[in-house]
């Protein structure tokens, strides 16, 4: 197995290190997956019990001026890595303003992926920073484990509000209640609400609009103001809310029998 790679845009290098700092943001490990068109940043929590499924894309082309691995086989070319993801992203904060990024796969005495950030100086000469950051391979046989999550067909599909503004709402409902109720429906309405023995409070947002599909999918026997609701821990939500690093353009709120599920387009 082999990897090697490159980033010399700013543009793209400051875009993969807020990518990073979001995939810190939820959870404490990760996989890596590379094979020859992209790398994919996978984390695979069991959401039925509240946890953070995420299947993060990176066209290849689009991010690396270099490329090239070599995956387990020329049947199956491509690389699956289980690395701690804080690790990445420190090393990854090393990098603004720097010149150019590599990451190659090593082995010093132990698997690593190996970041090394070529920095200016104040008298213009080059410096180099590297970071060996240890991973574990993971054996072919895990491979069907870390697929693609499939979202199920939704009862409603919305586009969320700025998230920043969701937020600051949710964190201050925090202090009242643990768990929050989310209701949505096909006219573009979308409710925050908390309810306890003392008090309700609801937030509400109109005209979100909902994707094209959401509506063209929906049961014809569905009224567009029937609320479908969803009841979600508090903590899970702010962790996800917090964990956005890269500004998407649009954020969709996807609700169905089985729970809530969110998907944040990289612009």
């Amino acid at each position: 197995m082999k990897f090697r790679a490159k980033i010399v845009d700013a543009a793209c290098l400051n875009h993969f290190t807020r990518v990073s700092a979001m995939i810190a943001k939820l959870a404490k490990t990760c996989t890596l997956r590379i094979s020859p068109q992209k790398l994919n940043f996978i984390l695979s929590d069991k959401v039925a019990n509240g946890g953070v499924s995420m299947w993060c894309e990176l066209e290849q082309e689009n991010f690396f001026s270099e490329f090239q691995m070599e995956g387990v086989s020329a049947e199956n070319n491509a690389i699956y890595l289980e690395l701690t993801s804080e690790n990445l992203s420190r090393a990854l904060k090393t990098a603004q303003n720097a010149r150019a990024l590599k990451i190659k796969l090593t082995n010093k005495h132990f698997p690593c992926l190996t970041v090394s950030i070529e920095l200016l100086s104040v008298s213009s000469s080059s410096r180099i920073v590297t970071h060996d950051i240890p991973v574990k391979v993971i054996p072919r046989r895990l491979w069907k484990d870390l697929q693609e999550p499939t979202v199920p067909d939704s009862d409603v599909s919305i586009y969320l509000p700025v998230l920043k503004t969701m937020k600051s709402i949710v964190e201050k409902m925090k202090n009242i209640s643990n768990y929050l109720i989310i209701e949505a429906n096909l006219n573009g309405e979308l409710n925050l609400k908390i309810e306890t023995e003392l008090v309700c409070v609801t937030t509400h947002f109109k005209d979100l609009g909902n994707p094209p599909l959401a509506s063209e999918d929906a049961s014809q026997d569905r009224n567009p103001e029937q609320m479908a609701e969803v009841h979600i821990d508090i903590r899970k939500l702010l962790q996800f809310l917090a964990g956005q690093q890269v500004n998407p353009t649009k954020a969709v709120c996807s609700e169905c029998a089985q729970g809530s599920f969110y998907t944040f387009p990289i612009p």
